[in-house]
């Protein structure tokens, strides 16, 4: 019975007002009317806090609306709010599918709390890489990157509505790009990265063997192009921590 009664109430407070063939009593209804009235408004409220940027961008009413239609959409399954709106950049698409912008907006947003709480790496340091053998050595990328394709100029929004100066109108990019997110020390970085750069950190993930890696760049650069191409991407990556660590495995 308190099973039953449990199960009734969840659902009732997960259906949307329109799409609910039935009422309860007049003060039931008021009584439960409550619980739902808070339920939402902790919700919205907490996608307000993991998305700031986005709610500057939408207003606030454009941005609750697109809320409320995420929690209809996707009740809370995780056992702790901070879970809570993790595929929210779906909704986005869902509701604005000629504004990519957004989603990939609300991408960087999530992906820039997820990169700060992302597990601790201890870096190399430079001294250390004068004895590395590179024909064998494996490439390790920090547990706080975060990858993603990239349409428009969302990262150049995010950036202008973080530092408070007039964001730039929404745009398709001339050619497809990455876009990376990463922790360094306490502090996390947002940086729009061309395919070549994207590719590469896509594919150290499925081969981390830095040889693997110029062989690619190789076919596709040309031999000379190629191995200046791997060594500035590797020293670009050491310095912003992106490659945390050099190991020596079997070639």
């Amino acid at each position: 019975m308190l099973a039953d009664m449990q199960r009734d109430f969840r659902s009732w407070l997960l259906q949307p007002d329109a799409e609910r063939r039935t009422q309860p009593p007049r003060d039931t209804l008021r009584g439960l009317a409550t619980y739902q009235n808070n339920y939402r408004t902790q919700l919205v409220l907490c996608l307000k806090a993991s998305y700031p940027q986005l709610l500057a961008r939408l207003g606030d009413d454009a941005f609750v609306e697109a809320a409320i239609q995420h929690i209809h959409r996707h009740p809370p399954s995780s056992w702790t709010l901070d879970a809570y709106g993790a595929n929210f950049a779906d909704s986005l698409h869902a509701l604005y599918p000629h504004n990519p912008d957004l989603r990939e907006l609300a991408w960087i947003e999530w992906n820039l709390g997820e990169a700060f709480v992302a597990r601790d790496a201890e870096t190399i340091a430079p001294h250390q890489l004068a004895a590395i053998d590179w024909d064998i050595a494996r490439l390790r990328l920090s547990p706080s990157l975060r990858l993603h394709a990239a349409t428009t100029n969302a990262a150049a929004l995010w950036s202008a509505l973080q530092e408070g100066v007039p964001a730039p109108a929404a745009e398709m990019l001339d050619a497809p790009a990455g876009i990376i997110v990463w922790r360094r020390d306490f502090s996390c970085q947002l940086r729009q990265v061309d395919t070549s750069e994207y590719t590469a950190l896509h594919s150290l993930r499925e081969d981390d063997r830095f040889s693997a890696l110029c062989d690619a760049l190789v076919e596709r650069l040309g031999e000379r192009q190629g191995v200046d191409r791997a060594g500035s991407l590797l020293a670009g990556w050491l310095a912003a921590g992106i490659v945390v660590g050099v190991d020596e495995g079997q070639a």
